[in-house]
Formats: structure tokens, C-alpha cells, sequence
């Protein structure tokens, strides 16, 4: 059975401002990197989807501001990730490797921080919580 079998619906959930962000960001980053045109034409139609949302009463330049730094986030994400594959393929599992694999948790740790600053700025009534052990980065900050 396809997906063709069935009907096209949407699921409504209640969600996080920072998580629908941050899908909206990511969704940004592949419409600008993707090349087939069927996905594509998929993250398009989402995009255009989650657009349509419109936030009540909020503060647009806070919420703009973390907005493009979680879009810079998701975007190095993506190319550490790709980085981490391309090292993979390669057979590589030097110190480029480890210091790409640390970069994905770091990198999410800002993700997470800048998801809670928007829920927190938004008065999202869901905010995402994270916990994971800490580590102690160059500069002394934990996630």
C-alpha cells in the first residue's frame, strides 16, 4: 500500500514557538540545498505551510534575532553533519572526525539554549527541556 492510498491530511499538535522555529529554519536551509526537484517541491509545501502560522502578540525583533542565530546553528549543524559523512565514506576516523562528532553535540546544546530563549521570549506555553551530562568546554560553559 502507497501513500497514494490514502487521503493527504495534516496532523495538528500543539507545539513549542522555538520547536516550530527551528523546523521552519531547517526547513530554509534544505530549500536552498537540495537539488531533486520532488523533495524539493515536499519542503516547499511544507515551508509554506508552517509560514502560515502566525504568532499572537509577540516581540518580532527579539524573536527575529534568535531566529537567524538558530538558522546559523541548524545551517553549521548541516555541514558538520555532511563533514561527519564525508569522513565516514572516506574511512576517516582521525581528528577531523572526533572534532566534527563533538562539534554535533555542542552545536546542539546552542540549539537547544537558543529553541528555550525563543519559547521563553515568545511566552510559548510549551517549552522543550532538555538534560544531558555536562562537559567542560574551553570556555568553562555548560550547555
Amino acid at each position: 500500500m502507497s501513500s497514494r492510498d490514502f487521503p493527504p491530511q495534516d496532523i495538528l499538535v500543539p507545539i513549542s514557538v522555538g520547536e516550530l522555529m527551528d523546523k521552519i529554519t531547517i526547513l530554509e536551509i534544505k530549500s536552498e540545498r537540495l537539488k531533486n526537484p520532488s523533495q524539493l517541491a515536499n519542503v516547499t509545501q511544507e515551508l509554506a505551510a508552517l509560514r502560515a502560522v502566525r504568532l499572537g502578540d509577540v516581540d518580532r525583533v527579539t524573536l527575529d534575532k534568535l531566529g537567524a542565530e538558530l538558522r546559523r546553528v541548524n545551517a553549521e549543524l548541516w555541514d558538520v553533519e555532511d563533514g561527519i559523512r564525508e569522513c565516514d565514506a572516506r574511512g576517516d576516523f582521525g581528528q577531523s572526525f572526533i572534532d566534527l562528532a563533538r562539534a554535533v553535540y555542542r552545536l546542539n546544546d546552542e540549539r537547544s539554549r537558543l529553541k528555550k530563549a525563543i519559547n521563553l521570549a515568545s511566552g510559548s506555553r510549551l517549552v522543550e527541556e532538555k538534560s544531558y551530562s555536562f562537559y567542560h568546554s574551553k570556555g568553562g560553559d555548560h550547555p
